[in-house]
C-alpha cells in the first residue's frame, strides 16, 4: 500500500517462501535495459552490524549468493559462489554481465599498489576480472554501453587515490579510468549524493566543499559534453530525469515515507513544480533508490517500485 501515490507502483517483492527458507534481499540494482536486480544472500553467511535495515546485514568471510533477474520475459535466478569481496554496490553490465564493487579502497602492505575493490561476473555468475575502483564510493552506476560512473565522499577526495580526489570518474569493464573532470566542474566536488542515467547521458549528483550548493552534472559520453547546474533540492537521496524533468526523493531514514520533489529546468537551472510526502510500503535506509530512464525506483523493506519523472 503506497499512500499518496504520485504515480508510484509496486514492481516486486520478495516472495514469502525466499524469507521462510531464510534468505535475505541486500544489494540491488537496475539495469540499462529496465530490469531489476536482487542479489539473496542466505541468513548463515550474515552479522548484524551497527546500521539498521537490510544495509546492517553484512557476510562474513566468503559466501554463497543467487542474482535473482527480473525482466519482461520473466524471472531469472543465477546462483553466484564463493563472493569474497564486501560489496557496497551491485551493477548491470551488457551481455547479463554483473558488478559487484565494494565502497573502500586500500594499498597493499608489500607494494603499496591499490587492492581490487570491483569484481565483473559473466552472465553464468563466475568471475571474470577484478580492479579498484577508487576508495570511498557512495555513488555508483552504469551505463548502456558498459561505462561505469563513480562518485565518491570526502575521505576519498581527501586521500590518496588518484580518481577519488577529482569527486567524480568514468571506468570502462576492465577498470581502466575513461573519463575525468579535468576543471570542468563549476566547484569541487566533496561528496557524491546519487546518480541516474536518461537515454545514452549520464548524470551525477554531488555537493561542494566550499559552500556553493549541490550540482547536477551531465556528462555526454559519446561527445565529452559535460553541463553542470545548481540542483533545486539539497543533497537528494536519490535521483531520475527525463529530458527537462526530475524527479528526487529525501528519505525519512529507517522511517516508511520520503519526501518526493518534481522539478523542471529551463536550460539555465531546476525550478521544483512539486512536492510531496509519499507514505511507503516499508522502511528505507541508505540506497533505497536509483533513476533508470526517467524512472525513480524505490526500495521500501522487500518491495521495490518506481514512479516516472
Amino acid at each position: 500500500m503506497v499512500s499518496g501515490r504520485a504515480g508510484m507502483r509496486e514492481v516486486w517483492s520478495l516472495p514469502e517462501a525466499d524469507v521462510r527458507a531464510g534468505r535475505r534481499a541486500l544489494w540491488w540494482s537496475v539495469g540499462p535495459e529496465g530490469e531489476l536486480a536482487v542479489l539473496l544472500v542466505h541468513r548463515r553467511y550474515l552479522r548484524r552490524g551497527g546500521a539498521r535495515g537490510w544495509v546492517g546485514l553484512r557476510p562474513r568471510g566468503p559466501f554463497d549468493g543467487e542474482l535473482v533477474t527480473l525482466t519482461a520475459p520473466g524471472k531469472q535466478r543465477t546462483p553466484l559462489n564463493g563472493i569474497r569481496e564486501n560489496p557496497g554496490h551491485l551493477a548491470l553490465l551488457p551481455g547479463g554481465r554483473l558488478l559487484l564493487a565494494g565502497g573502500r579502497c586500500r594499498r597493499g602492505e608489500a607494494d603499496g599498489a591499490w587492492e581490487p575493490n570491483a569484481v565483473v561476473y559473466s552472465a553464468e555468475g563466475k568471475p571474470t576480472g577484478a580492479f579498484c575502483i577508487g576508495d570511498d564510493v557512495p555513488v555508483l552506476v552504469t551505463d548502456r554501453s558498459g561505462g561505469i560512473w563513480t562518485a565518491y565522499g570526502d575521505e576519498g577526495i581527501y586521500g590518496s587515490h588518484p580518481e577519488s580526489r577529482a569527486g567524480l570518474a568514468g571506468w570502462d569493464s576492465d577498470g581502466r579510468v575513461t573519463w575525468r573532470p579535468r576543471g570542468r566542474l563549476p566547484d569541487r566536488p566533496l561528496q557524491g549524493c546519487t546518480a541516474a542515467t536518461d537515454g545514452d547521458r549520464v548524470w551525477l549528483v554531488w555537493y561542494s566543499g566550499t559552500g556553493s550548493g549541490t550540482f547536477l552534472t551531465r556528462i555526454t559520453p559519446s561527445t565529452g559534453e559535460v553541463v553542470s547546474r545548481p540542483g533545486p533540492v539539497h543533497a537528494p537521496d536519490e535521483f531520475a530525469v527525463r529530458g527537462n524533468r526530475a524527479v528526487m526523493a529525501v528519505r525519512n531514514h529507517n522511517r516508511p515515507s520520503v519526501e518526493l520533489v518534481r522539478a523542471e529546468s529551463d536550460g539555465a537551472g531546476w525550478a521544483v513544480t512539486d512536492r510531496r510526502a509519499v507514505r511507503l510500503p516499508g522502511r528505507v535506509v541508505m540506497h533505497c533508490g536509483q533513476g533508470r530512464d526517467g524512472f525513480l525506483w524505490l526500495r521500501a523493506g522487500n518491495t521495490f517500485l518506481r514512479t516516472r519523472a
